[in-house]
């Protein structure tokens, strides 16, 4: 009986929260990252070819698009999208797509995609965008390192972001928006590489798009961690054949948002559910290691090996279930 106002204070306190970031946005409006100016991207199409030149020259377009987008944002004035766009279109690097508009959109390989037996696509979380692009490099790189030859890792920024504090961050619209994307991509990625394993890594509210994409993916697991919750009730409410799993770091702070689904009148359905690590959600449980919300593709942390594990279709090391 000692529970039972649990909920109602959990509701109170999303419900503040919505207020508080409804304030807080509007007074950082003037420095949307979507309202800096760049070119249309040169139209490529769907990845109907993985040989070895159809993706080089996937490649040098898109770098070519990036360095155009660098340019329009040198014109603009914001050196910070500039500088992030100059390393970006750098030698080496490998977008299969690029749109520097609207906050941008890109599609990086790391690894060779031609050959690779095991490919991860990471699905990033809110506050991710072109700005901050380098945290995203970091940890695909440090997951193919980990990884080892035979891979390849996709980080697809294929939607519009939201920011950490904002109403946006707390409803399934964006990732409505963002999952017939993701889902394309990973049935174009299957049609090219047919005998590949495939895994999305879906961190914080990327997790949210992985759900939205999930009902018959090509994927072969479906990875959530350091999740704020999918928008469904358990793992099975996710209608896929893909293997689910759940983890969260020990130090994370998305273990104190509420796990609840409010409709809010006039505004939406805010939250997102049921814990993902919850036993009732339903998904193998992973040891993800004492790590914070943005530590998970930390070089030697126990997250990064168990994700490694996962995406090469071994168990995880100390699997809770």
């Amino acid at each position: 009986m000692a529970d039972r106002p649990r909920r109602p204070r959990l509701r109170r306190t999303l419900l503040a929260a919505l207020v508080t970031f409804a304030v807080a946005v509007p007074v950082s409006g003037a420095a949307r990252p979507e309202a800096v100016p760049a070119p249309a991207p040169t139209v490529t199409g769907p990845l109907r070819d993985a040989s070895p030149a159809v993706l080089e020259e996937r490649y040098a377009v898109s770098r070519s698009d990036i360095r155009a987008a660098g340019r329009a944002a040198d014109a603009h004035g914001d050196r910070k999208r500039a500088d992030s766009l100059r390393a970006m279109a750098a030698a080496g690097r490998q977008f299969l797509s690029f749109d520097g508009r609207d906050g941008g959109r890109s599609v990086e390989v790391v690894g060779e995609l031609t050959s690779a037996r095991r490919i991860a696509v990471l699905v990033p979380g809110a506050g991710v965008g072109l700005d901050a692009y380098g945290r995203l490099r970091h940890g695909m790189t440090a997951l193919r390192e980990e990884l080892g030859e035979g891979t390849a890792v996709l980080a697809w920024l294929g939607y519009r972001s939201p920011a950490t504090v904002s109403p946006a961050a707390l409803t399934t619209g964006r990732a409505d928006e963002a999952a017939p994307g993701l889902r394309a991509l990973v049935d174009e990625v299957r049609a090219v590489r047919p005998a590949a394993r495939i895994s999305l890594l879906c961190h914080s509210y990327g997790s949210v798009i992985c759900a939205r994409s999930a009902p018959g993916t090509a994927a072969d697991a479906l990875v959530l961690y350091g999740s704020p919750g999918v928008g469904a009730q358990n793992a099975a409410a996710l209608r896929t054949g893909a293997r689910v799993w759940a983890g969260r770091g020990g130090d994370d702070w998305i273990a104190r948002v509420p796990h609840v689904r409010v409709r809010v009148p006039f505004v939406a359905t805010v939250g997102f559910g049921t814990d993902p690590v919850a036993e009732e959600f339903g998904a193998e449980v992973f040891d993800a290691g004492d790590g914070g919300h943005s530590d998970y593709l930390l070089r030697g942390s126990r997250s990064l090996t168990n994700l490694a594990r996962i995406v090469a279709g071994a168990e995880p090391l100390g699997a809770s279930r």
